[in-house]
Order: structure tokens, then sequence, then C-alpha cells
């Protein structure tokens, strides 16, 4: 098949996020699969700087509701993919990808960017069997796609995929900022005159997939949905969650970079330098039979912090040590400054993102927390699992979907459900009283995680059934 996939970041090209690493696995685990897939991407200011792309054709021009938009297509090959570029600076050339300025909102240069992506398809002579978008920022493809004159006829023929990764975000914003749709937005999903991109998007997708089964089915609540639940009932006969893989070949204990020692599943001799490593570049006392609990995310709501700071003093009266390492909310890392401040030799956070403090917490640590809020899919519960570090989790989206309690028959972590600080405090007291009285059956959790395997290639077969689905 031809698959045009479209999506705001790409690992290796640019990066802020975990979308990043979607935008490079699965297109190349698609291309090995025997797919031809091409990406389309925004020009931005990070790109154009540092690889000084020739174009691909002459220039573009799209003319819509009495404005002109002349772009430039830009061309790269990449792991055996053609990956191409929007290039109007207008829009894209700043130092953030998704800055908000004065003159133009974000959703105005996504919105734009989807129908440039399309064009871009059409310039290009590549007309897609599936068009693969991912999240807002590219939701809008789906509508344009079928909807706008200057496209449908073009791609009659395409069927659409939607990607949810978050729909906590959605690109709304009042019509009269987006001259690129206003004042046509026949079809779109308008409330009080701000169009939602999202929603514009889950209402013209063929198929939508969010990023885990349980987080699928979470989205379809009023509780788990954050809005979105009227366009998914509507279309819950199209709607599967498709788990994301786990990149192996970065995250793994037997090959890893960044950690000081090496092991696996047979031969775990090497976690206990790795532990010792992490205590020292931490700055904790060296000690192998203290457990340390790591965490590496997004300071935020999201990720648990209104049911994990309220405890933590709690956590520390234990014989424990805490290894923290994240950036976000102001309020939240000051507090967790405050707490790190009182408890030096207990716990430390570290308001940075290197990636060998990433990979030393996951190599180093002996539980890692991820007691989010809500969560699509996650990705370190996989690398915790991979690395031998038991995950504490709550039992949402994809989460769920990827650990199993201890108490199961096939146990591979820790899972409390209840949205509290008390049933965290709970879930952690357990684990280390786990560890400290039944290690035996800790030894055999951990192991049958580290054998556990989230694969792109797993990913990639379960989106080509989507798409050749009637």
């Amino acid at each position: 098949m031809k698959i045009l996939f479209l999506i705001s970041e790409v690992e290796d090209i640019v990066k802020t996020g975990g979308l990043a690493d979607v935008g490079k696995a699965l297109p190349v685990a698609l291309s090995e699969l025997g797919h031809e897939v091409n990406i389309v991407l925004p020009y931005y200011k990070a790109i154009a700087d540092s690889l000084r792309l020739s174009n691909a054709t002459p220039k573009q021009i799209i003319y819509t509701n009495g404005q002109s938009y002349a772009f430039d297509i830009k061309e790269l090959s990449f792991n055996g993919i053609s990956v191409y570029f929007v290039d109007y600076p207008q829009y894209f050339n700043n130092d953030k990808l998704y800055n908000e300025d004065s003159k133009v909102s974000n959703a105005e240069k996504f919105t734009f960017f989807s129908l440039a992506a399309l064009k871009t398809a059409e310039a290009l002579g590549f007309k897609p069997d599936i068009l693969h978008t991912n999240d807002w920022h590219t939701s809008m493809a789906c509508y344009f796609a079928k909807h706008s004159p200057l496209t449908y006829e073009y791609f009659a023929h395409t069927k659409s995929v939607l990607t949810i990764h978050n729909a906590a975000f959605q690109g709304t914003e009042n019509l009269v900022n987006i001259p690129s749709v206003a004042p046509t937005a026949t079809g779109m999903y308008v409330e009080n005159n701000h169009l939602n991109m999202l929603k514009t998007g889950l209402l013209y997708a063929d198929n939508i997939c969010p990023v885990s089964t349980t987080y699928a089915q979470e989205i379809a609540t009023p509780l788990g949905s954050h809005g979105i639940d009227d366009v998914i009932r509507q279309r819950i006969n199209v709607v599967e969650g498709v788990l994301n893989g786990c990149d192996y070949e970065q995250w793994h204990p037997s090959t890893d970079e960044f950690i000081a020692a090496h092991y696996c599943v047979d031969d775990m001799s090497g976690k206990a330098t790795c532990k010792k490593d992490l205590q020292k570049t931490f700055g904790l006392r060296v000690n192998p039979k203290v457990p340390i609990l790591g965490m590496v995310c997004r300071t935020t709501l999201q990720k648990g912090f209104g049911y994990l700071i309220p405890i933590i003093e709690d956590i520390l009266k234990h014989n424990v040590q805490i290894a923290l390492v994240g950036t976000g909310q102001k309020d939240i890392t000051e507090e967790l400054h405050r707490i790190a401040n009182a408890n030096p030799k207990q716990f430390v956070f570290i308001e940075d993102f290197k990636p060998d403090y990433a990979h030393k917490v996951e190599a180093g640590a002996d539980f890692f927390l991820m007691p989010s809020e809500f969560e699509p899919c996650g990705l370190n519960q996989m690398y915790s699992l991979a690395y031998g570090t038991t995950p504490i989790v709550r039992g949402v989206g994809g989460l769920k979907d990827t650990v199993v309690d201890i108490d199961e028959p096939q146990g591979t972590g820790f899972i409390f459900r209840q949205p509290t600080p008390q049933a965290l405090l709970s879930v952690i007291r357990k684990a280390l009283l786990v560890r400290l009285e039944d290690n035996k059956k800790l030894q055999a959790v951990i192991k049958r995680g580290m054998q556990k395997r989230f694969t792109w290639k797993e990913a990639a077969d379960k989106y080509v059934d989507v798409y050749q689905r009637k």
C-alpha cells in the first residue's frame, strides 16, 4: 500500500516529546513490512538550520478563502523512507515548534499544514491508499481529504486513519484567527465560533485508533475523554485501540550505551553496578540494600503528581530513596525542590531532561513510579519491564494494557486503581514489603517483565489490519 503519514515531529529529525518516537518507529516498521510510506512534516527553523534541504518540486500555491499561500516542498531520504517538508517560513520559521505568537496561532499553522501536506502529495504525484494522521496537529487533513474542493477529488479513493496519542490536546481556536478555513467552516466541528481540530478530524476519519485498548474505552466516557466522548460515541464502530511499540534497540539493558554495566534476564549481576552508579551520580548514599523508586516524566498533573506530592514525605519515612527527573509545571517543580532540599539523603529531584539520566534511572532503580491520572499509552513502563525495574502504575490506559498486577498469575508489576494519594502510598508500601519479605516472588515478577515484548512490528501489523478493513 501507499501510505501518506502526517505528523508534527519525527525522532532524529525534530523532537519535543514521545510523539516523535512514533513518527520515526511506526513508518519504519510499516516500510519494513513492504509498504511505501511518505512522511510529511513542517519545515521548522530547527530543521532548516541543520539540514538545509533542496526543493523537491517547483513552488506550490494554495488559493483559499481569498488568500494565497506560496510554499516550497523540501525532500529528505530517511531510513529508506521519503520525508517531505512544507516550507512556509511565515508559520514555521520559529525557534519553538508550537509557540504561539501575536500574529499566528498554532491552530492556524497546523490547519494550513494539513491542507498543504495533502497538496504536497498531489504535487509529487503520490496518490495514497492510506492517509495516516496523528493528533490534532494533522487531524484536519481527514476533513480536507473528504471536503475541500482543493483536495477531495485527488483523495477520493484514499482511506484516512487518525491516531489519538493524547485527547487532552485538541487544537481549539476562534475561527476569526484561522484565515485558511474561515469563513467557510461548513462541516467542521465548531462550538461558540471556535474550531476544534481534533473533533473535526474524528468526524471525518475512516478509522480512529487511540494508542491502547483501554484508552479507546476511556475516551468514550465523559470522565476519561477530555470532552470528545460525544464524537467518539458517534463514531464508536470505527474506533480501535492500537498499542504503541517500544524501541528495544535504544532501550535494552544488554546494549544500552548510557548505563554503567550491561545485564540481561539470564545474568542480572550488572544491575547492581547500575544501581551503585545511579546513587553516586545523583548524590544518594551508596547502599545496595536501600530500594530506589525512580521516576522520569513531565512534572504535570497528568503524570500523577497530585497523588504523589502529598505522600512523598510519608514514603521517605521508610528506608527508601527516590530519584526523580523531569520538567514541567512550575508549582510542581518548586514543591519537589522544597521536599528534596528537606530530605537530601533520600530524595533527589533533577529539573532537567537528559537521555543519560533517563537510562540511568531505568537501569539503576528497583521500582519505577507511573501513578498517572491518565496515560494513553506510556513508554516508560515498557522500558522498566525490559530493565527489570518493577513498575508501580495506576491501572489506566496503556498502563493497564501492559502491566499485570503481582497478585495475578502472570504478574509483572504493581497496580493501584483509585485516584487518591492514599491508594498510591498503599501500593508503594506493598511493593517495599514484598521486596523485603518475599523477594523470590518479586524476582519471578521481574523475570516475567524482562521477557515481555511490545514491538513496533506488532503495532504496524495491527495498523495494516485497520488499513485493509472495509
